[in-house]
Parts: structure tokens; sequence; C-alpha cells
């Protein structure tokens, strides 16, 4: 792989840019986040508790017998490659001679490659312990999420009050070089890899923006990152709610802002979950149940094939009389996995008017297998699907109201939609930007 000058990685740029709205899948999300509350929504107890699953970037179960394959697999080419490899490869200077266990792990990592799913993923050993330390929230880094799009490194969101944030980076920015190192092609492991480091080191992105003519320079200095659950605020009356992630203390903390929302007098709420990638799935359960009847469906995980399908339901700790006459739920193309659940959930209901853009598009459950070596695999193994049956993986979760914010709003701090939120919630009409439709009328 060679280094390109700018002009030209701006021309592939803008030619990826054009070819986005065709290719909606093959995203592969990792998170350049460091300690925090966030980490909770990847499944760390799965040990301890095998009926807990989330809803996150990653789902994790607890570990499944493996059945053995009775089709014969004639692996005798495979290994007249390996002795021609053996016998003939001659090593460049600048090679590493491989051990017969990198060879082993390669043809592994070629095997689940095969399967063409960017979140079914194999981890040699070194990864593996690297991936066990992340999920435990002891590193650092600049406090974003990046996933691949159409084959670009892509910004999905920077996280609240984090170095990502305030040197500028915004949702929908794509990464060209990390450190002066080009990015085309790079794996999304090695470019979070890259990314992350020691606090108080810096990394210097290349980055693309969609409308601008010029590649910027942007150097982000690392740190710890701490991560709020749920900040909330009174604006024209109207209470909202500002959900970062499903973590372990999620539904506590949304149940003393719903307490917040009763004091405060308000009969209106806006629940924003821009940017907020998921976590555990029985917290957007619990967080659904405080809105739907005992029963309702919140969410669908289909095995695919005969197998029958796992049904989630609301708990039935509704609001009563102090339920929120009108809400609104914000989305964006930040909104992930437990997200997803969410929104779709209080939408399909009828509880809820969703506002915003098209959600990520995170709707599959991995399962985490460890290897008696050290490394591990991750293998989808199910989809998550709405009360109505709608995959949330094929392209997100579409919003009632389509209303856009552009990355010169988020730096200016100008927010369209929650102004499109409260004006909604006041009666006054809200048209959606890709329709020419009549508005959409509050419902009473």
């Amino acid at each position: 792989m060679h280094e390109q000058n700018d002009v030209t990685e701006s021309n592939k740029v803008h030619e990826v840019v054009r070819g986005k709205k065709n290719n909606a899948l093959g995203v592969f999300l990792a998170l350049i986040l460091a300690v925090g509350s966030f980490f909770s929504g990847i499944q760390v107890d799965n040990l301890i508790n095998k009926e807990e699953q989330t809803a996150s970037l990653f789902s994790f179960f607890g570990v499944a017998p493996v059945k053995s394959s009775t089709t014969e697999v004639d692996l005798s080419q495979f290994w007249e490659v390996w002795k021609l490899l053996d016998e003939k490869f001659i090593a460049a200077s600048s090679t590493d001679t491989l051990s017969s266990e990198d060879k082993i792990n390669g043809a592994i990592e070629g095997l689940v490659a095969t399967y063409g799913d960017p979140y079914t993923v194999f981890l040699p050993p070194v990864e593996s312990a690297a991936f066990a330390e992340d999920i435990s929230g002891n590193f650092s880094g600049i406090g974003m999420e990046v996933g691949i799009r159409d084959n670009v490194i892509t910004v999905i969101s920077p996280l609240p009050d984090t170095p990502a944030e305030r040197a500028g980076l915004v949702a929908g920015d794509l990464i060209l070089k990390i450190d002066g190192e080009t990015t085309e092609g790079m794996q999304i492991d090695e470019a979070v890899n890259r990314i992350r480091g020691e606090k108080g080191t810096s990394v210097t992105l290349s980055v693309y923006r969609e409308g601008e003519l010029e590649i910027k320079e942007i150097s982000v200095t690392r740190d710890t990152i701490s991560v709020p659950t749920v900040v909330t605020e009174t604006v024209e009356g109207v209470f909202i709610i500002k959900l970062y992630s499903f973590n372990a203390i999620s539904e506590m903390k949304f149940q003393e802002a719903l307490r917040e929302y009763v004091e405060s007098g308000s009969d209106s709420l806006v629940l924003d979950m821009r940017g907020n990638p998921g976590g555990y799935l029985q917290s957007a359960v619990s967080i659904a149940s405080f809105f739907l009847p005992t029963g309702k469906v919140v969410v669908r995980e289909s095995y695919g094939g005969d197998e029958e399908e796992k049904v989630y339901r609301s708990q039935g700790r509704t609001m009563r009389e102090f339920a929120p006459k009108k809400m609104v739920v914000l989305v964006d193309n930040g909104s992930a996995s437990a997200s997803e659940i969410l929104a779709g959930a209080l939408k399909e209901h009828g509880v809820a008017t969703v506002i915003g853009v098209d959600t990520f598009g995170k709707g599959s459950v991995q399962e985490l297998i460890p290897l008696p070596d050290g490394s591990s695999v991750k293998i989808t193994v199910a989809r998550w699907l709405t009360p109505e049956g709608v995959s949330i993986s094929e392209s997100g979760l579409s919003p009632d109201i389509v209303i856009k914010r552009t990355p010169q709003q988020r730096l200016d701090n100008v927010d369209p939609q929650q102004e499109a939120a409260i004006k909604f919630i006041k009666g006054e009409e809200v048209v959606s930007e890709t329709e020419e439709a009549a508005p959409v009328e509050v419902a009473e």
C-alpha cells in the first residue's frame, strides 16, 4: 500500500460519498474510548449470569457448546500450499519470519472473513487480551465511535465533553490518515489501535468533511474518558432527558430523571438518544417499561431458520397519570442497537414521535467464544427486530419526521432537531425535510 496525495484522496472520497446511499450495510463499529460507564454496555458478566444480554456494538452471551460438523472436508490443498510456501517463499529483508502459530491464525482469519460479516471476527491471543481490556474500560482514548462505511473509516459520533468533541470532530467525518498513515484498506481494529494510546499523547487525523474542499489535519490529545449516563434540562417548558448509554446504572439514572420530570410539572417529554451507541438490552427493556403496558413487545430476537424467536416484553412499570401527554424521541446516525430498540418500540406502539435522521442500523447479536490458546471468535448468531418484525440492521430506524443537522451546526451548537421537537410538542407545524407532504400533526 502506498501513500496518495491529498488531491487523489479527495477525489476518491467524493466518489465514496456519492455511493454511500447504495451501501447501508457492511458497517463495523468500534469504540475509541477510555474508562467510564459507557463500557458497561458491552457484556462483561456473561460468565456470571447467562441470562444477561446486551444490545450494544457487541452483544455477548455465555459460551455455547460447539457442534461437530458431519461434513468431510478435503484439506489436502491447504497443506500443499502450506508446504509450497515453506519450501519456496523467500522473505524480504523487512519481513519477519512467520511462526506456525502466525500462519494458523492467518488461515482462521481468512476463514472467518469469507462469511462477509464485519461483526464476525477472529481475535488472536494478543488482540483478544486487548479486547478484554477494552470492555473493562481500562485504557485511554479520544472519546468517539468509529465505523467502516463503504470501506472508509468514518466517525459515527464523538462523545460529549471528550477530546474528540473538543477538537471539532463531528459525526460523518471520514478519516483518511492516522498519523500520516493512509487508512485505505485498513481494518477497523487496526484503526482503533492506532488512534488509541496513552493519556497525554496525541494523534493526528486527516479528515474529510462532506461539503468542504480541503482535508483537515486535526490533532487530538488522548485522555481518560468519563461519559455521563443521563443529563436533564428544561427548555421552553419541555423536559428533556439526554440518554447517552444503556449501562448497568442507566435504569436507575433514568428513573431519577423521570422523578425530576414529574417534579417539574411538565406534561411533555423529549428523550434524546442521538449519539447513543447502545448497551445492556435489559436497560432498554426496563426503560421502555416506564411507557408501555405490561406484556407489550419491546424487541424480538430472530435466530433465522426454524429456531423460534425470543421475545422481550414490557414489565409494565408505567408512569400512569404522570405519563407524558406528548413525547418525542430524537435520533441520528450515531444512535445504535439499544437506542434503536427503544426508539422503535416507542414509535411502533404509538407512544412517541421519532424526529431526526435514519439511525445507524446495528441490529445483529454476537456471541463471544474464547478458544484454548487465548484467542477468541465473535460470531453473529441473531438479529434484533422491532415489535412489528422490522430488521434494524437493514437500513436503521427511519424517523417519523426527518430533520437534519449539519456538521457546521453541530460545531456552532445550533440544534434544529431539538428545536423541531419542541415546536412539535407545542403543536406547531413541523415538516419533514425529505417530503413535500402535509405537516405531521401533534397526536393528542
